[in-house]
């Protein structure tokens, strides 16, 4: 699996990062597909996708998946949405979006790969 920075060129990010559209539809049709797709949920983690949580780590599944419904650094999904571009015909977020992200969470490992990401940003 490829992370959205992977599709742009950039392998210094988590494997599979989803920014999920917060809505009651959306998250109950979430939490039935990774089911389907072989996800082990518990009860907590079923009712936390349900209700939106904003950041949801799934490491009980095929692959590790971070599920995210209010990202640092990004005010609404329909903004970024509208700014994304679609590598490889897959919808991942704008490099700006994902600078910004990582400079709003201030992680450690974010500040420490964003010297590298902004790097490959201008290059």
């Amino acid at each position: 699996m490829e992370s959205p920075a992977d599709l742009l060129g950039f392998s210094d990010t988590t494997r599979v990062e989803v920014f999920v559209e917060k809505h009651a539809a959306n998250c109950e049709q979430l939490a039935t597909a990774l089911s389907e797709l072989g996800f082990c949920l518990t009860e907590q983690q079923t009712q936390e996708i349900r209700r939106g949580k904003d950041f949801i780590q799934l490491r009980n599944g095929p692959f590790d998946l971070d599920l995210v419904f209010a990202p640092d650094g990004i005010e609404r999904f329909e903004d970024a949405w509208k700014r994304h571009v679609e590598p490889q015909g897959f919808p991942v977020a704008h490099i700006d979006d994902i600078v910004a992200s990582k400079e709003a969470a201030n992680r450690r490992k974010d500040k420490e790969s964003l010297p590298r990401l902004l790097s490959f940003e201008r290059g």
